[in-house]
């Protein structure tokens, strides 16, 4: 067994807090450990990668890794770095997203017959038939309210306003650590800085329970170079469910991490060992206008979450924008990736029949296109004699007509006007 899981955590600076013996828990004997996910939607997100990444790093140090798929405490909901308190799901939703997850998490970790093969449960199964006046005798009896309201979760939210039920969150979650001690010997739970205080809820009950000794470690939650949180975007969440986000755009989000971030960033999502990932940051410092980094952590994570095929895709549709002599990759492309590349470029219709009635390019590209790319066939022509104009990433020269020209996937053509500038045009 490998013991250096806490070497490897702290070069990543993987570690916010841990409890006193961990460390000697961890050398003495292959450790269970888990880590919890509510099911609040169908998909994982990579604001959730950096845990997930912890389980990989544990179960690759010969340790058993176990996932808690909230299917009872996403009920209730976890008041930790929430403003306001989540909506109640059913459990027909709850049992759905768990199917969902769990296919995720398996392009992560070893669920096979190994000693130390990762195991998902769902707290459900012990919380289902747990009245409430036995949780208030086994449970809320042992843990004082003062302890409770010490939580730095549950301070930020008093304010503002904080529901019985999801105060009783911490209890829940601490149930859960003991009933996995007790029943399933499992000694250890990791998660985010901010859900230490549910953490230590649970080694107390242990502790005040049945006298054990039980251990918890956080990482530090992830943010960006402003501040703001990991894994947050203008357009949504980046989800780990292929068809919930496209190769095409889960590449482009690593790919456009930004410089301060990604040395951070490497470290945390990749599983490169210290030396290949200090080689490569002096590769990306000595020519950063490369995003030596960036390449390197979207090509492993896409290929990952999708394929190899899904992410070599990706890497192409990627250089359609900046690279040189690519008519061949657009016409390896698919019709979604085509349209991701150009989102938010104009897009121009036009009827299919002005193929067969007109070949001018000079009148295609200004009144046949509704004068959007150029105002005239004059300025037209001009554009195509100083060499600023492509269709299909192919340079114009002015020999050519309209009926040159492949239509991809027989609607589209791609006109680009100097060297940022491009046009989708949609023959209908």
């Amino acid at each position: 067994m490998n013991t250096n899981f806490l070497k490897n955590l702290r070069w990543r600076n993987l570690i916010h807090d841990i409890t006193p013996g961990t460390e000697e828990q961890l050398k003495k004997e292959m450790t269970l450990a888990y880590i919890g996910y509510d099911a609040t939607a169908s998909s994982l997100h990579i604001g959730n990668l950096g845990t997930i990444m912890l389980l990989k790093h544990f179960q690759l140090a010969g340790h058993k890794p176990i996932i808690i798929v909230g299917g009872a405490t996403t009920m209730v909901g976890d008041p930790g770095g929430k403003k306001e308190e989540r909506k109640l799901m059913d459990e027909k939703d709850i049992n759905n997203n768990l199917t969902s997850i769990k296919k995720q998490l398996s392009k992560f970790l070893d669920f096979g017959n190994k000693p130390n093969s990762a195991e998902i449960l769902n707290n459900y199964d012990w919380h289902k038939d747990f009245n409430f006046l036995k949780f208030l005798r086994e449970v809320g009896k042992h843990i004082p309210v003062s302890y409770m309201l010490s939580k730095e979760s549950v301070k930020r939210r008093l304010e503002i306003g904080l529901s019985f039920a999801e105060f009783s969150y911490q209890l829940l979650q601490g149930y859960d650590f003991y009933y996995l001690y007790k029943n399933k010997s499992i000694k250890m739970q990791m998660g985010g800085s901010d859900q230490w205080g549910n953490l230590t809820t649970g080694t107390e009950l242990i502790r005040r329970k049945l006298g054990g000794e039980a251990f918890a470690l956080t990482m530090p939650l992830v943010t960006k170079k402003d501040g703001n949180k990991f894994g947050k975007t203008e357009e949504g969440a980046i989800w780990l469910d292929p068809k919930m986000t496209s190769p095409y755009k889960f590449y482009q989000f690593w790919l456009n991490c930004a410089d301060e971030d990604i040395d951070k960033f490497i470290k945390i999502f990749s599983l490169l060992d210290e030396k290949e990932i200090n080689e490569l940051i002096e590769q990306h410092n000595k020519e950063p206008h490369k995003r030596i980094l960036q390449k390197s952590l979207a090509k492993e994570i896409t290929t990952r979450i999708h394929s190899k095929e899904d992410c070599d895709q990706a890497i192409n549709a990627s250089e359609i924008l900046f690279g040189k002599n690519i008519e061949e990759t657009l016409s390896t492309l698919k019709e979604t990736t085509l349209l991701e590349i150009f989102e938010g470029v104009p897009k121009i219709e036009v009827k299919k029949s002005i193929l067969k009635h007109s070949s001018d390019l000079n009148e295609f590209l200004s009144l046949s296109t509704n004068k959007v790319i150029f105002t005239s066939k004059g300025e037209a022509r001009r554009a195509i004699q100083n060499g600023g104009i492509y269709i299909n990433k192919k340079k114009i020269t002015g020999n050519e007509n309209l009926e040159d020209f492949k239509l991809l996937f027989d609607k589209y053509l791609i006109i680009q006007k100097g060297k940022k500038n491009y046009f989708l045009v949609n023959f209908i």
